[in-house]
């Protein structure tokens, strides 16, 4: 097994100085793992511009190619980091599916949880100044957090800094529950806040669309609507609407004035708008704070997925604000640490 070692110096002084030379009004970024484009959106909503995307999802890169005039870069496995465009902040929503370091599943053996190697690979030649990256709620807690802080250490062997939180889509702007993981770094040791949240949560008729513009198809069958009524009743629940219900595994039916979080895979079939149908194309993207003018280029099951896939688009600008009031006004978080920090080395396993 070979194993590959990150060694950062840090230059205190280059570093900050590579954090107040940059123009935050007009800044660049590179858009990772990319998906649809909801990270991009979030960060070009401040100026941002991206100048290099990854992404192998076929239909993914049909709906951001659609919607952002240019198809993303592929594989960034085999793209060398070198020939990537230099840039001020990394942006990657990266994969975690096997993402193990110990136990009896593939881990890093396996390709998509060894992507995180290429990021910190990209980090090690570019240096940005800044980075955000995206996971799932329970990568904070993966294998004992052994996951995580693997992450952490790499990161900070690389030179950056880190604040971690969860935040809640349903907190920012969008009425779904949907907890996600973010991991925000800096070059220098800066005070960093994550965005507060919003003090009115959103409402569906936000996102619904009326009955008569949805797809027929849509539409449970009367044998589902009648069986979720009657354990409903059974659950002692009366309906009330605009609502989402949704089934767990045990036929449990919770009905909320939000959305749980939007998936991927099967799971789509238990939730259903005011408990008789599934939501529409345009409500999927809706729920993830899509604007209405981004384009529908695919079918209802590719946008279905997609949209369970994708980020919720309010809480990246909210990250995005914040942290552009770090790097415009750059405060050291712990200035002894910082000027007298040793040199950092972190081995890990390559692939």
């Amino acid at each position: 097994m070979s194993i590959t070692r990150f060694e950062h110096a840090p230059e205190n002084a280059s570093d900050l100085e590579k954090i107040e030379t940059v123009d935050w009004d007009n800044f660049t970024f590179i858009d990772l793992f990319a998906g649809i484009g909801g990270i991009r959106l979030g960060f070009e909503s401040i100026g941002g511009k991206c100048v290099f995307s990854s992404e192998i999802d076929e239909d993914a890169v049909k709906m951001y190619e659609a919607n952002f005039g240019e198809q993303p870069n592929g594989d960034i496995t085999k793209i060398p980091p070198e020939t990537i465009p230099d840039h001020n902040i990394l942006l990657a929503g990266f994969p975690c599916q096997p993402f193990s370091i110990i136990g009896n599943r593939k881990g890093f053996a396996d390709i998509r949880g060894t992507l995180f190697f290429n990021i910190a690979e990209i980090l090690k030649t570019k240096k940005p100044a800044a980075i955000l990256l995206e996971n799932v709620k329970q990568f904070r807690t993966h294998d004992k957090g052994q996951t995580y802080r693997a992450v952490i250490r790499v990161l900070e062997s690389l030179g950056y800094h880190t604040h971690s939180t969860i935040l809640n889509a349903l907190d920012y702007g969008v009425p779904q529950k949907r907890e996600r993981t973010f991991i925000v770094g800096f070059l220098a040791d800066l005070e960093f806040d994550f965005p507060k949240p919003n003090k009115n949560k959103p409402s569906l008729t936000s996102v619904l669309e009326p009955d008569e513009n949805v797809d027929s198809k849509l539409f449970a069958s009367p044998k589902i609507k009648e069986k979720r009524l009657t354990r409903l009743e059974k659950q002692g629940k009366k309906p009330f609407y605009p609502s989402m219900w949704h089934e767990n595994k045990g036929g449990h039916i919770g009905m909320h004035p939000f959305s749980c979080a939007l998936r991927a895979n099967a799971s789509y079939n238990y939730l259903l708008v005011n408990g008789y149908r599934r939501p529409s194309s345009r409500e999927c993207l809706r729920f993830q704070g899509f604007p209405d003018s981004f384009q529908i280029a695919l079918k209802h099951t590719a946008i279905r997925k997609l949209a369970g896939n994708s980020v919720a688009v309010p809480v990246i600008k909210a990250i995005a604000r914040q942290m552009i009031v770090a790097l415009k006004n750059p405060k050291i978080r712990n200035k002894e640490a910082y000027l007298f920090s040793d040199m950092q080395e972190t081995a890990y396993s390559s692939l």
